[in-house]
């Protein structure tokens, strides 16, 4: 009963981390239309930056403190991807979905070769906000105390998204614009602006994504690629468009995950893609997705 107990909270820890990232890729996704493969590589760009500001703060502040590292971090790859997104990606919005793959693909390469000359090729730590944490004993095991924050986050971020995009005015501009771009646009809307918001958003929720996990694991080169790969099987088993599938994508992802790791490590990647190829066949848009 112990080790299922510490597996379900190791469940839902990985399930927050995983929503931050997949709500971004599908948010990005369902209002601009565009699969967005660099996704990955701001869910590791929030880890080094917030890893990097921890390493500088460390000791000059109050270990609470440096939680504001995590937002801060977030930001500043929400700000990098607000540039990004009218200089590079607008361009090929109306040429064929391969040239976005192909151009999105090239900005991850970009990046991971860009964190390495900024961050260098080491792995960088940052567990310090951790300790004033400490840890809670689960059925005689201890269990950081950090990993509840996260859920936290995790959660407060999706009841977060869904109020911002179905009971705010900018919720309903999206909305509109992911409907139908020219019509919304014929009303008056600054369709650019909006790109440029969801597309900030969505590089937010993946960064913040990639600070709240760093204390826990180390910021390392090729975490993007992991990252963009595991959130593709969550929007694809919700269905690629949906926050609700990203929601229920992650929790399943995450807990067929964590059972593979403790019982078929061998394969535990392998069941992933099993089970996103048996939703397909049955649902071929997602659980959530729409045609």
């Amino acid at each position: 009963m112990d080790i299922f107990i510490l597996q379900v909270l190791n469940a839902l820890f990985y399930a927050a981390i995983l929503f931050l990232i997949a709500s971004g890729l599908t948010l990005i996704y369902g209002v601009m239309q565009i699969v967005n493969m660099a996704h990955g590589s701001f869910f590791a760009l929030g880890a080094f930056v917030t890893a990097w500001l921890i390493g500088q703060l460390a000791g000059n502040v109050h270990p609470l403190l440096l939680l504001l590292a995590m937002p801060v971090g977030a930001f500043i790859v929400a700000v990098f991807g607000m540039a990004l997104e009218p200089t590079l990606l607008r361009p090929f919005y109306k040429r064929p979905e391969e040239y976005q793959l192909l151009l999105t693909f090239g900005i991850l390469l970009v990046l991971e070769d860009l964190m390495r000359v900024l961050f260098g090729g080491s792995p960088l730590a940052a567990d310090q906000p951790m300790a004033p944490f400490g840890s809670m004993p689960v059925m005689g095991l201890k269990y950081p105390n950090y990993n509840f924050l996260v859920i936290a986050v995790g959660i407060a971020a999706a009841i977060g998204l869904w109020a911002f995009v179905y009971r705010t005015r900018f919720g309903v501009m999206l909305r509109a614009t992911s409907q139908n771009m020219k019509m919304a646009s014929a009303l008056g809307l600054d369709v650019g602006r909006v790109y440029v918001l969801a597309f900030g958003i969505g590089c937010f929720l993946a960064g913040l994504g990639g600070a709240i996990v760093v204390p826990t694991q180390t910021a390392v080169l090729g975490m993007a690629l992991d990252a963009l790969i595991i959130a593709f099987v969550v929007v694809v088993v919700g269905g690629i468009g949906s926050l609700k599938g990203a929601l229920i994508g992650a929790v399943i992802v995450s807990f067929v995950r964590t059972a593979g790791v403790q019982f078929f490590p061998e394969i535990e990647l392998a069941v992933l893609y099993l089970i996103a190829a048996g939703v397909l066949l049955w649902r071929p848009t997602g659980l959530f997705g729409k045609a």
